[in-house]
C-alpha cells in the first residue's frame, strides 16, 4: 500500500489543484481595441476571482455570475491575448485568447418608430451602419431582444422604461452613438377592421383601417412590411396603401403609444382565365358558360366586354358559371376581377344573331314526307336543327348563311311552322302545308273521240294544288274549279282505254279509265 497518497502534503495540492481557476471559453471572442466590449468569461473555479487579466491588462471591471461564469469589460488592446482568471488560489491556464480588432464601432443614424409605451413590446427598427456582429442592444442600460436584419439594418424589441432614454448598438467594434426613444403613457392603439380584408401580391390597394387611438400613427405594416404610404385622416381612421406581399399578414399601426393588435389581411394571386365554354351563344343572353383558369376564389366582377354578367358563382378556385348578359353580335373578351387584379380573355365568346326564316320553297308537300324544300333567310350558317312542328327533319344542310336544303319529315295534313335553330336562337316560323294525296272519283264523261276535242271533268277530293294531269300518260290542259272538280282537255290518240290521274304536292291519284272511241265506219 502506498502510504505517500495520504500525506497531509500531497492532500493539500491536490486540494490547491483542484481550485485553481480555468478559462473554458469567452465569447464574444474579438472586440474594438479601444476596449469597452462586454464579454462572457466561461470556466471553473470563479469564486472569489480577484483579476481578470487580457493579456497582462486587467479588465476595468468585471462581476463573478457564478464559479463557473464572469461577464468582464474588455481594456484596451491590441492583436491576440490571453484571457486569465486570478483567485487567491491562484491564475487560470492561458489556452483561451481574444482578438483585439481594428473595425469600427457601429453607428446608428435612426430609430422607428421614435416613441412607445412604457411597458415595453414596441417593436423598433434601427438604421445605421457596421451592424454585421452586433452582441447587444440596449435601450438606455436596459438590454433588448434584437435580430440583426442586414448591416445596417435591426429590428429590436423595446423593453420596458420610462421617460428618453438612448438607444445604442454594440458590436466587434465598439458601442454606437446614442439616438433617443421616448417612452409615452399614451394609450396603446386598436384596430378593430381592414377595409378591404385582400388584394393583389403587387400591393397598391388602399385600405381602411379603423379603430382608436390612431391619431399619432408613426407607422402602419402589413406583417413586417411598412405600408407603401398611409394617412391619419382621424384617430379611428386610417387609409393606407397597402406594399407587395404574399399570404395572410397581420396589419398594425404604431404610435407613441405603441403597436395595435394585428388584423389580417391577404395577398391574393392575380386570376387567370383561360376558357370560356360554350363559347357563344345569342345576342339575348340569358344563357350559362363556364369559365375555367386559376385563382379565382373571391371574384368580385365577372364582365362580357363591358357588361357586367348578369350573375355568376364561383364554384372553385378554378370555375366559375356565369349568365351571359345581351349585347350586339361579334366576338367580345370576357374579363375576371378578384383581390389579386383581373384577367381578360380576349375574343372569348361570341355573340351569334338569331336566324331570320323569310320562305320554304316548295311550301307543301305529301304526309309521307320524304321530298326536299329551300329554306331561305339569314344568320343561318351556325344552323343546329330545321323543324317542322316539334318534329326534326329527316336531314338537313346548310348550303350559305342564307339557304339551307331538309328534307321533310312525315306529318299530319294542314299547316305547320318551319323553324331553324342555331346557338343564337330559334328564328321566325314559315308556314309549310301536308297535303294529302289527291283522290279521282268520277270521270265525267268517262269516253269520247279519238280526235279529242272534249273535255271531262274529274270529280274527287284534294285536287286544288294540282300541278299535273296525265291523259294516256301525257299531259293534258286543265282548269282546277275547285278542290273536288277539275275540267280537262281530251287528247287525241288511238281509239281505246287510257288512265288519268292527277298529281298535287301532295302526290298522285290512282288511275281512272278514259276511253277513246273510234269513229263508226261507212
Amino acid at each position: 500500500m502506498n502510504s505517500s497518497a495520504h500525506s497531509p502534503t500531497a492532500s493539500a495540492a491536490q486540494a490547491l489543484a483542484a481550485a485553481t481557476p480555468a478559462v473554458i471559453s469567452v465569447s464574444p471572442t474579438s472586440g474594438s481595441t479601444a476596449g469597452g466590449t462586454t464579454v462572457t468569461v466561461t470556466g471553473t473555479g470563479f469564486t472569489g476571482a480577484t483579476a481578470v487579466r487580457f493579456g497582462a491588462t486587467q479588465a476595468p471591471s468585471f462581476t463573478v455570475v457564478s464559479d463557473t461564469q464572469i461577464t468582464a469589460t474588455t481594456p484596451l488592446g491590441t492583436g491576440t491575448v490571453q484571457v486569465t482568471v486570478t483567485t487567491p488560489i491562484g491564475t487560470s491556464n492561458q489556452f483561451v485568447t481574444y482578438t483585439y480588432v481594428t473595425t469600427p464601432a457601429p453607428v446608428l443614424s435612426s430609430v422607428s418608430p421614435v416613441s412607445g409605451p412604457s411597458a415595453g413590446g414596441t417593436t423598433v427598427t434601427l438604421t445605421g451602419t457596421g451592424f454585421t456582429g452586433a452582441t447587444a442592444v440596449r435601450f438606455g442600460a436596459t438590454p433588448a431582444s434584437f435580430v440583426v436584419n442586414s448591416a445596417t439594418q435591426i429590428t429590436a424589441t423595446a423593453p420596458a422604461g420610462s421617460g428618453t432614454v438612448q438607444v445604442t448598438v454594440t458590436g466587434p467594434g465598439g458601442t454606437s452613438n446614442g439616438v433617443p426613444f421616448t417612452y409615452t403613457t399614451a394609450p396603446v392603439p386598436t384596430l378593430t377592421s381592414v377595409t378591404p380584408t385582400s388584394g393583389p401580391t403587387a400591393g397598391g390597394t388602399t385600405v381602411t383601417l379603423t379603430g382608436t387611438g390612431l391619431a399619432t400613427a408613426g407607422a402602419v405594416r402589413f406583417g413586417a412590411t411598412p405600408a407603401a404610404s398611409f394617412t391619419v385622416v382621424s384617430d379611428t381612421h386610417i387609409t393606407a396603401v397597402a406594399p407587395a406581399g404574399t399570404g395572410t399578414v397581420p396589419v398594425t399601426v404604431t404610435t407613441s403609444g405603441g403597436t395595435s393588435n394585428g388584423i389580417s389581411y391577404t395577398y391574393s394571386a392575380a386570376p387567370i382565365l383561360s376558357g370560356v365554354s360554350p363559347n357563344q351563344g345569342p345576342t339575348s343572353g340569358g344563357n350559362t358558360v363556364t369559365l375555367t383558369g386559376a385563382n379565382l376564389t373571391g371574384a368580385t366582377a365577372v364582365t362580357f366586354g363591358a357588361t357586367p354578367a348578369t350573375s355568376f358563382t364561383v364554384v372553385s378556385p378554378t370555375q366559375i358559371t356565369a349568365v351571359v348578359p345581351a349585347a350586339t353580335a361579334g366576338p367580345i373578351g370576357v374579363t375576371v376581377t378578384t383581390p389579386g387584379g383581373t384577367s381578360t380573355l380576349p375574343s372569348a365568346y361570341f355573340y351569334v344573331s338569331t336566324p331570320v326564316l323569310t320562305g320554304v320553297a316548295p311550301p307543301s308537300g305529301p304526309l309521307s314526307g320524304g321530298n326536299t324544300v329551300t329554306l331561305t333567310g339569314v344568320h343561318l350558317i351556325e344552323a343546329t336543327a330545321v323543324r317542322f312542328g316539334t318534329t326534326a327533319a329527316s336531314a338537313f344542310t346548310v348550303v350559305s348563311d342564307t339557304q339551307i336544303t331538309a328534307v321533310v319529315p312525315a306529318g299530319a295534313a294542314g299547316l305547320t311552322d318551319v323553324t331553324v335553330s342555331t346557338v343564337g336562337g330559334t328564328s321566325n316560323a314559315v308556314s309549310y302545308t301536308y297535303l294529302p294525296a289527291p283522290v279521282v272519283t268520277t270521270l265525267i264523261p268517262s269516253q269520247g273521240p279519238a280526235s279529242g276535242g272534249i273535255t271531262f271533268t274529274l270529280t274527287g277530293t284534294n285536287l286544288a294544288q294540282a300541278t299535273t294531269v296525265l291523259v294516256g300518260g301525257a299531259p293534258a290542259g286543265f282548269t282546277v274549279v275547285s278542290d273536288s272538280h277539275i275540267v280537262v282537255d281530251a287528247l287525241p290518240g288511238a281509239a281505246g282505254p287510257v288512265t288519268v290521274t292527277v298529281t298535287t304536292p301532295g302526290g298522285t291519284s290512282a288511275p281512272k279509265t278514259y276511253t277513246r272511241v273510234g269513229s263508226p265506219g261507212i
